[in-house]
C-alpha cells in the first residue's frame, strides 16, 4: 500500500504565487538569477539565496550551518510579511502543468519514510552520501520541503475521474511563466483528499524519478531526529507529486565527448565497426529507434546499430543504451572510466535539440557527440525492481517542478 498523508501547505498568495515559485537556482544563468534576485522580493530565490547582497568575502566567509540559518530567518520573513500563508486544514493538492500540449497531473502530498526505506517506494538512481548528509542538515535546520519530490505510479482510473471533477472547477491557482508553460493548482476537500488517499492505499509501489537525494536526505533526518528523540509526525513523511506514469516524459541524455589525443575519425570509425553496424547519414538526427545511437563527427553524421553481441537483453541494465555505451566505447575506446569525474565527456538534455548539442560542441571544443534514444518507462521499473541501479545521466523527466508552491513543514 502507498501510505500518504495530507498536510498544511505554507503556500503564496494567490496575488504572488507567480512571484513566488520558482525553478531551482543552479537552472538559470548567473545574470538572469542576479536580475531575477534585484528585481523581485517575493521570489522564493531569496530564501534558497539567503546572502545575497553580500560582499564577495562576507560569502565566502559564511559556513553552510550559518547559510542555513540565514534561509531560516529570510524564509520567516516571508512568513511575517503575509507573502505564505499556511491552509487551516490538512489537504491533497492537485497540480496542472502543461507544456506545449502536452499536460501532466498530479496531486502533491506527503510520502512515508517508512515505506522508503522498505522498498515500497523504488529507486533506480544511487545517492551520494556526501549530498545527503548535506540536504539533510538543510532541512533539518530550515524545518520544510519546498520542492517535491517526483514520483510515478500506475494508472488508477477512479484518480482520474476525481481529477477531473476536481479540474471542473476554477483552480486555486492559474498562471504561466516565461518559458510558456502554465500552471494550475486546486484543493482538495475533505472528502476528496480521502478518497485520493483511499485509491493510493491501494497501490503497492511507488518509484521515485526525480528527487532521489531529497527522499533519502528527508529518510535520513527521520532517523537522526528518532535517534535524537525530537522527531514530529510531519517529518516521517516528505513531499513529494504523484503522476501516472504514462503521462511522464523521458528524454534522453546524449553525451559529448573529447577523444584522447591523436585518435583519429578513422581510427575511431574501425574500432566502433567492431561492435556497431555502421551507415552515414546523409544529415544529423535524433536516434529513431532503442540500440541505435547517432554520432557526429567532424560534421558529419552516422547511424550506430548494436551488434546482437552486445546486447544482454536478459540484464536490465547492460541492456541500456547508455551501459552499452560505456562498456564498448567511452571506456575501452576513448578511455573515460569515470563519467561522474571525468572532464572529457558532458552530458547534454534531449530535450534541448540538436542545434544546442552543436553550439556546446563548437563553444567547449567538444570533439564527437554520441545521440541516444529515450529509455522507456517500463525499462526503468525494470531496473528498480530487481534493486539496481541506473547508467549515470540516463533520463531528463518532465515535468520539472518549481519551489515554494506547496511548502511541507517537517516540524509539525
Amino acid at each position: 500500500m502507498a501510505k500518504l498523508n495530507p498536510f498544511k501547505a505554507f503556500r503564496p498568495t494567490r496575488d504572488k504565487v507567480q512571484l513566488v515559485t520558482t525553478r531551482p537556482f543552479f537552472s538559470y544563468k548567473k545574470n538572469v538569477l542576479k536580475a531575477k534576485l534585484e528585481t523581485n522580493c517575493f521570489s522564493f530565490l531569496h530564501i534558497i539565496n539567503p546572502e545575497f547582497g553580500f560582499s564577495k568575502k562576507e560569502r565566502e566567509s559564511v559556513t553552510l550551518p550559518q547559510r542555513y540559518h540565514l534561509a531560516k530567518e529570510k524564509y520567516q520573513e516571508f512568513l511575517n510579511d503575509g507573502i505564505l500563508v499556511q491552509d487551516p486544514e490538512p489537504h491533497f493538492y492537485l497540480y496542472r502543468q502543461i507544456v506545449d500540449g502536452h499536460s501532466f497531473v498530479g496531486v502533491v502530498a506527503g510520502a512515508s519514510v517508512e515505506e522508503y526505506r522498505q522498498g515500497k517506494i523504488k529507486i533506480h538512481e544511487a545517492t551520494i552520501s556526501s549530498r545527503e548528509r548535506m540536504f539533510t542538515d538543510y532541512i533539518d535546520i530550515v524545518g520544510f520541503n519546498a520542492e517535491p519530490v517526483l514520483m510515478s505510479h500506475e494508472s488508477n482510473p477512479e484518480l482520474g475521474k476525481i481529477y477531473a471533477e476536481v479540474m471542473s472547477q476554477r483552480a486555486e491557482y492559474e498562471f504561466t511563466t516565461t518559458d510558456r508553460i502554465k500552471h494550475e493548482m486546486w484543493i482538495l476537500d475533505m472528502d476528496q483528499t480521502k478518497a485520493v488517499q483511499d485509491i493510493f492505499s491501494q497501490i503497492d509501489e511507488l518509484y521515485i524519478a526525480d528527487g532521489h537525494h531529497r527522499s533519502a536526505s528527508s529518510a535520513l533526518l527521520h532517523e537522526n531526529r528518532v535517534t535524537r528523540g525530537e522527531s514530529f509526525l510531519n517529518d516521517a513523511f516528505f513531499l513529494v507529486y504523484l503522476i501516472d506514469e504514462q503521462e511522464l516524459k523521458i528524454h534522453e541524455f546524449n553525451r559529448v565527448v573529447k577523444l584522447p589525443e591523436g585518435m583519429t575519425k578513422e581510427f575511431l570509425l574501425a574500432e566502433l565497426a567492431q561492435k556497431f553496424e555502421i551507415e552515414k547519414l546523409p544529415e544529423l538526427r535524433i536516434s529513431k529507434s532503442v540500440h541505435e545511437m547517432v554520432l557526429t563527427l567532424d560534421d558529419e553524421a552516422y547511424s550506430l546499430v548494436c551488434k546482437p553481441e552486445i546486447v544482454d537483453n536478459s540484464h536490465p541494465v547492460n541492456c541500456l543504451d547508455a551501459e552499452i555505451l560505456t562498456r564498448y566505447v567511452l571506456s575501452p575506446i576513448l578511455g573515460i572510466h569515470d563519467l561522474k569525474t571525468d572532464e572529457n565527456i558532458e552530458f547534454v538534455p534531449g530535450v534541448l535539440g540538436l542545434n544546442k548539442l552543436q553550439k556546446k560542441m563548437e563553444k567547449d571544443g567538444f570533439d564527437a557527440a554520441f545521440i541516444l534514444h529515450p529509455v522507456t518507462m517500463q525499462e526503468v521499473k525494470k531496473v528498480a525492481d530487481n534493486n539496481m541501479i541506473m547508467p549515470p545521466k540516463s533520463t531528463w523527466v518532465e515535468p520539472k517542478l518549481r519551489s515554494g508552491m506547496t511548502i511541507y513543514h517537517l516540524n509539525e
